[in-house]
């Protein structure tokens, strides 16, 4: 089925095949020669910029140029008018930009837009030049590229609404030629999921025919799409892109920006720079005050019954008022490690779950018998020997969210230690008589020692 030829469709075949026939003839007529396709100039949305008006007038004069030759048009302006407009890669619409400034020249002088430069401003007055700059300085300027790309934004988005809701897409793979109807999340995903080739997220793209179109000539033309290289025969491109891994798109290639919604969030902005600007935001907010953080409550249970204390200091004072079992005096008495106390904790949670006394081990039918027990029995501090829970099973928590494990310390083990080892009377050696300390040090019988082992 032909494709009708409607102002900002694609070109045919045949028309590209022309195109690029035009392309080689011109290069020996001139060196203007056609680089490319020829396409009619299309907007974000997918219609023509203006409709009518295939070209763009001068912003001085009656001279036009076709929308796709910008540059020409720019140098016209440098050269006959000596007018330069700045950053024109940050004006979201170069063809209604012209048509504003057109217009509000013939209204009020141009001096009162741009900034003279004088160039040659040593040379004698008849040999001085003046240039016009027109740039976002001017708050009118810089109010209208930002209308300009709020507008482009707007129909971006529509536009890549619209796709989201076609289910008419047509399209055939690049890789199996399998042909695909419906969405156009079907046919990337299928690329993506069969021959990991993943040009992003399709809700993250806009104007895909193109894209895809896009894509698919440059394979045509024997390209690889990540390295750009042209090969002889498609088998050795598919073999280069699948050795390689190359079956990914350039990130370098500005061609592809236009296909992605990020590219047209913030003005003058690529994907680059937003994607940078977040990365700064993250460092900046790990780099700020955490003084006022407020911690959320451990809410540790009880080792015996259902009580839930929102510190852990609140719920150790509990269990040693509710059933006289106090934990960091038994860490004091015992010298208990960190992992001594994470095992002691998993031993008496084990046991209290199987409703077993751990101090005379029988058994009960419920956790109120169990407590009722321990506690007229005195059985709560009655700890079994240390042999009997100082076991490798007890690594392992009863309980998966037990917080109480979390909040487990070894620094007053640590205190005591190092206070047992401060309470250890020192003696300094009398240096006095060095020569017969000496002679009567035990270390010198260790030489002696090791030869008569050997």
């Amino acid at each position: 089925m032909a494709a009708s030829k409607t102002p900002g469709s694609a070109a045919g075949p045949e028309e590209h095949e022309d195109c690029r026939i035009g392309c080689r003839v011109g290069d020996e007529d001139s060196k203007d020669c056609i680089l490319e396709p020829l396409s009619l100039p299309e907007s974000p949305g997918g219609t023509t910029t203006l409709e009518g008006s295939p070209s763009v007038l001068c912003i001085c004069c009656e001279e036009h140029f076709p929308v796709a030759e910008q540059d020409k048009l720019l140098k016209h302006m440098i050269i006959e008018h000596k007018i330069v407009i700045a950053d024109v890669k940050l004006v979201a619409d170069f063809q209604r930009y012209i048509l504003y400034w057109k217009k509000r020249f013939t209204e009020q002088p141009i001096t009162d837009f741009c900034s003279v430069i004088r160039i040659n401003s040593t040379a004698p007055f008849e040999e001085q030049d003046n240039y016009f700059l027109l740039c976002d300085v001017l708050p009118e300027d810089r109010i209208l590229r930002e209308e300009l790309q709020k507008q482009r934004l707007k129909e971006i988005l529509e536009q890549q609404q619209q796709e989201r809701n076609d289910t008419n897409f047509h399209g055939i793979c690049m890789f199996c030629n399998e042909e695909f109807l419906g969405n156009r999340s079907i046919l990337l995903n299928h690329m993506a999921r069969e021959h990991a080739f993943n040009i992003g997220l399709p809700d993250n793209i806009v104007n895909c025919s193109e894209f895809l179109c896009t894509l698919q000539k440059k394979l045509d033309s024997l390209q690889c799409l990540y390295c750009e290289k042209t090969f002889r025969d498609k088998n050795t491109l598919k073999d280069h892109m699948r050795k390689k891994q190359h079956r990914r798109i350039n990130p370098k290639n500005r061609e592809y920006d236009r296909f992605y919604v990020i590219n047209y969030l913030e003005l003058g902005k690529s994907w680059e720079e937003v994607q940078l600007e977040d990365d700064r935001e993250l460092l900046d907010h790990q780099e700020e005050d955490w003084s006022d953080w407020e911690e959320h409550p451990v809410s540790a249970v009880c080792l015996f019954c259902e009580k839930q204390a929102e510190t852990i200091e609140k719920l150790y004072i509990h269990m040693k008022d509710a059933h006289e079992f106090d934990l960091l005096r038994l860490k004091s008495e015992l010298g208990l490690s960190f992992y001594q106390q994470v095992k002691l904790v998993n031993f008496i949670r084990r046991q209290v779950h199987q409703c077993r006394c751990y101090g005379c081990n029988a058994k009960f039918k419920s956790k109120a018998d169990l407590r009722t027990h321990m506690e007229e029995a005195k059985h709560i501090s009655l700890l079994p020997e240390r042999k009997t829970w100082d076991q490798l099973e007890y690594y392992f928590p009863t309980y998966e969210n037990d917080t109480l494990l979390c909040t487990l310390s070894d620094s007053e083990s640590d205190l005591t230690a190092q206070e047992q080892i401060e309470d250890i009377p020192i003696y300094s050696e009398d240096t006095s008589k060095l020569h017969a300390l000496k002679q009567s040090s035990i270390l010198n019988q260790l030489p002696l020692q090791e030869c008569l082992k050997k």
